[in-house]
């Protein structure tokens, strides 16, 4: 007997972007596979289920104001979403977690990215807290060559722990590093003030963690940090968003001044789909009750888009 690793998503728009509702075992000839994740790693019982696991939903809810239907053109990519071609995009729902077992999450998030990787699919993945991708990137551990991650964010999560759970929110980027697949990493429009403390900043550099201020990116453009990420590489992205300026993303529980906007993130989508292999993108900390007129969901989906076209046009379906 199969015991399912997701639920089929909500209410409304029941799959991102008119994307089809699947299950896990029906992933055959799959380009693209969408998967929530709505629970992490909780440091207390306040955090459990916190307004942050409803963002999956939300972002589906918001697909018909970023995208109105597939045929019309879409000038952030240059044609309609598919590019005109048998592409098929598949929504895998959201991962199930047992209330009696709160470790459950991750191991089923883990599991289901696996099933999503072994069909040959580009996950996007919707948290969420900033944990989901310590187990996505777990399951890349048997896939071909090292992975560069690019993480756009205001905080460094760096820390070993925080009340002694140590795959929380504040951590993905340390257990990241300790993964034997991840090589390179670049984390970009750092600022203001988070977890971190002197000695995460320390062990970030002595990893040699690539950590790029928003103002830096402000000063010098997005092109120029483009020139600093290898060439060639497999790439991971994973956008938290209170990295993007509060103008673009206001739904976080703690915004920062002065953060990406949606024009770099978007110069960066495209720049990494042309200069290597984006092998996955998540985007998470979306806490939808404190969103202004949808505005960060929409902007969730059009960062999805943009992903989803630059992948196509760049020939990662071609058959």
């Amino acid at each position: 007997m199969t015991t399912a690793l997701t639920n089929p998503p909500k209410h409304g728009h029941k799959s991102l972007l008119y994307s089809e509702v699947v299950s896990l075992d029906d992933l055959t000839a799959a380009d693209i596979a969408v998967l929530g994740i709505p629970y992490g790693s909780a440091y207390s019982m306040e955090e459990v289920s916190n307004d942050q696991s409803n963002a999956p939903t939300a972002v589906r809810q918001a697909s018909d104001r970023a995208v109105r239907s597939l045929e019309r053109y879409d000038f952030d990519i240059g044609g309609p979403l598919l590019m005109n071609k048998d592409i098929r995009m598949v929504d895998c729902g959201d991962v199930i977690a047992d209330p009696r077992d709160l470790s459950s999450s991750y191991r089923n998030a883990e599991a289901a990215v696996r099933k999503i990787l072994s069909a040959g699919a580009l996950p996007l993945i919707i948290g969420g807290d900033h944990g989901i991708p310590i187990p996505v990137l777990r399951a890349f551990d048997d896939q071909e060559g090292p992975i560069t991650l690019v993480h756009v964010d205001a905080h460094l999560d760096w820390r070993d722990e925080v009340n002694g759970v140590p795959d929380g929110y504040s951590s993905p980027i340390r257990r990241i590093s300790e993964m034997g697949h991840v090589k390179d990493i670049f984390q970009i429009g750092i600022r203001a003030q988070g977890s971190a403390r002197q000695e995460e900043v320390d062990i970030a550099h002595a990893y040699g963690a690539n950590i790029i201020t928003a103002y830096e990116l402000h000063d010098a453009g997005m092109d120029a940090i483009l020139e600093r990420i290898p060439a060639g590489g497999r790439y991971y992205l994973t956008v938290d968003a209170d990295g993007m300026d509060p103008s673009v993303m206001p739904a976080v529980n703690g915004p920062a001044l002065g953060g990406v906007t949606y024009h770099q993130a978007r110069k960066l989508i495209h720049g990494l789909a042309n200069k290597g292999r984006v092998v996955g993108m998540d985007i998470v900390e979306i806490t939808p009750a404190k969103d202004i007129n949808r505005l960060s969901s929409i902007a969730a989906c059009r960062l999805f888009v943009n992903m989803i076209g630059a992948t196509i046009k760049a020939g990662y379906f071609d058959r």
